[in-house]
C-alpha cells in the first residue's frame, strides 16, 4: 500500500492576523483561519473496493490529542471542487483544534476522494458506499470509534451528506451541510421525511445561488434545524469557514 503523509500547514501561503492566519478563498474573499495549530492531518492512498480505485484518505485529531484513539468521527464529503489533499490548505485541522480548544468535546475528520458523482452510485463506482462502508472500516484501523458518526459537507458534499443520513437512517447522530446543491424534485428532497430524527444542521450564504433552493429544503425538513443560519455569504470557503465553528460545536454535541 503506497501511503504519503501531509503535515498540516506544511507549504501554505499565509500571512498572521488578528484573528488568526488570512488566506484568500476564491473570488477573492478572505479566509480566517483559527491560531490553533492543526495536531495530526494525514493523507495516504488506499483502494476502494466500492469505487473501484485508489483514493485520498484524509483524517485530522485536534493538537493534544495523540493520534485519536477511542474519539468519535466526523465523516468529511468534499464538494466538487476541493479534495482531500486540499483539506489541510482551508484549515480543517485549525479549526478542529479551536473548537476542542473552546469548549466542544474532541473528535476526528475523516473523509476520501469522492470525485464529482454527487456522493451517489454511477454504474459500478459507488463513492456512497465507500462512505458507508469503508471509511469506517479504515478509521478503526487508526483507533478512532467508528460507532459514534456524524456527516459534514459543502455543496455537492452537502447533498451527499444529507443522502447519506436519509439512505441509511441512524447510520450517522447528526449531519450538517453547507450550502448543499439541492433542488427541490431531487433525491434528497424526495427523502426529506427520512431525516426524522437525526439533527440537521444547515447553513447557506443569502448570496449563494442555491440560497432558495436550501431555503425550500428548510421548509420541508420534518422538523427545524438543530443548528444552522442563514447571514450574507457565497458559495466558497470564504463564507463556509465563518461557519466551521458553529457546525463543529453541533457536530461535537450530537458525538460526545
Amino acid at each position: 500500500m503506497r501511503r504519503r503523509t501531509l503535515l498540516a500547514g506544511a507549504g501554505v501561503a499565509a500571512v498572521a492576523a488578528v484573528a488568526g492566519v488570512r488566506m484568500r478563498a476564491s473570488g477573492g474573499t478572505p479566509l480566517v483561519l483559527p491560531s490553533a495549530p492543526p495536531g495530526v492531518e494525514r493523507v495516504e492512498r488506499r483502494f476502494s473496493a466500492a469505487r473501484g480505485r485508489e483514493v485520498d484518505f484524509y483524517t485530522a485529531v485536534p493538537e493534544g490529542h495523540g493520534a485519536g484513539r477511542g474519539l468519535p468521527v466526523c465523516l468529511v464529503l468534499h464538494g466538487g471542487s476541493k479534495r482531500p489533499g486540499d483539506f489541510a490548505g482551508v484549515g480543517l485541522g485549525r479549526f478542529l483544534t479551536d473548537a476542542v480548544r473552546r469548549g466542544s468535546e474532541p473528535f476526528v475528520l475523516a473523509g476520501a476522494t469522492g470525485d464529482r458523482l454527487a456522493w451517489q452510485p454511477d454504474g459500478a463506482d459507488d463513492p456512497q458506499r465507500m462512505v458507508r462502508e469503508e471509511l469506517p472500516a479504515w478509521c478503526a484501523e487508526r483507533g478512532f470509534d467508528s460507532d459514534r458518526l456524524a456527516a459534514w459537507g459543502w455543496s455537492m458534499g452537502g447533498y451527499g451528506a444529507l443522502l447519506l443520513a436519509e439512505t441509511f437512517p441512524g447510520f450517522v447522530r447528526s449531519v450538517a451541510a453547507f450550502s448543499p446543491a439541492v433542488r427541490p424534485g431531487d433525491a434528497v428532497f424526495n427523502g426529506v421525511a427520512k431525516l426524522a430524527g437525526t439533527p440537521v444542521g444547515l447553513w447557506c450564504g443569502r448570496d449563494d445561488s442555491l440560497y432558495r433552493n436550501v431555503r425550500d429544503l428548510h421548509e420541508a425538513l420534518p422538523s427545524e434545524p438543530s443548528a444552522g443560519g442563514y447571514r450574507d455569504g457565497d458559495h466558497h470557503f470564504g463564507y463556509w469557514g465563518t461557519e466551521i465553528p458553529d457546525a463543529f460545536d453541533f457536530v461535537a454535541g450530537t458525538l460526545s
